[in-house]
């Protein structure tokens, strides 16, 4: 499986429709991918707070129609990253989506563990409530790293390889490279880790997005601009790793 990771650069001042329209056509560039991963939250903006209730949108609004839309036209499919959703009852979340080849919504998974200490994200959003995995690829976002739980029950539920969007600061970077290694490791998977890059509402952007294999190699990492990561994923390195090194048949808790 062909992986390209988008890291994507923004700042404060490009308006939401013409964002969207830059990365969806970096989107329907990464010929050959078979999967494409983006970052958290880039529409509107990861620590743009002050935004996210004005821009906020449904999942059959204009961001995730054009993300479907590239992701026809590159007939891959294509991680958008996530998104401020508003739902019918005009809840906010931050909603990860996984598109098909034919621009149709596989999957979406709302954040769980949401970031902020009673600010932020956890004072703007409400949090998802459930585990999702669709084909062996299981979604996490961002500040869920930092809980080991919810990657086991993603094990649990089948899944092989892990995308993980985010905005991740650079003064934290340090964490995020070793929580992307450790969930790894600990569970015999791949992470494919999309970080942000630039600088957006006062907050330098870490980048050094990753692709991390089952025994905790880095495969590649980026640097702290926008920049696309190319990696070819052997799934079958999963089986193997588990069968060859059986730890996960010693757990008892």
């Amino acid at each position: 499986m062909r992986v390209h990771v988008v890291q994507i650069a923004y700042g404060d001042h490009e308006p939401l429709a013409q964002r969207v329209a830059r990365v969806a056509a970096l989107v329907r560039d990464q010929h050959g991918a078979d999967l494409v991963v983006l970052p958290e939250l880039w529409p509107q903006g990861g620590f743009a707070y002050d935004r996210w209730e004005e821009q906020a949108q449904p999942l059959d609004g204009p961001a995730v129609r054009a993300l479907g839309d590239a992701a026809r036209e590159l007939r891959s499919t294509v991680h958008m990253g996530s998104l401020v959703e508003r739902d019918e009852t005009g809840r906010l979340f931050n909603t990860s989506v996984l598109l098909g080849p034919q621009g149709q919504v596989q999957a979406t998974y709302r954040k769980i563990h949401l970031f902020g200490f009673g600010e932020g994200e956890p004072k703007l959003m409400t949090p998802g409530d459930g585990v999702v995995v669709h084909d062996g690829l299981g979604l996490a976002t961002c500040y869920d790293a930092r809980f080991p739980e919810q990657f086991r029950a993603l094990l649990d539920a089948g899944a092989e390889v892990v995308l993980l969007p985010a905005a991740w600061p650079a003064k934290r970077v340090g964490h995020w490279r070793l929580l992307a290694q450790a969930r790894a490791v600990e569970n015999q998977s791949f992470v494919v880790a999309c970080n942000t890059a630039g600088e957006h509402s006062g907050v330098r952007m870490g980048g050094s997005s990753m692709v991390v294999d089952p025994w905790g190699e880095v495969l590649a990492e980026a640097g702290t601009g926008e920049e696309v990561l190319v990696v070819e994923l052997d799934r079958g390195l999963v089986g193997r790793t588990r069968a060859g090194f059986p730890v996960l048949a010693d757990r008892r808790l």
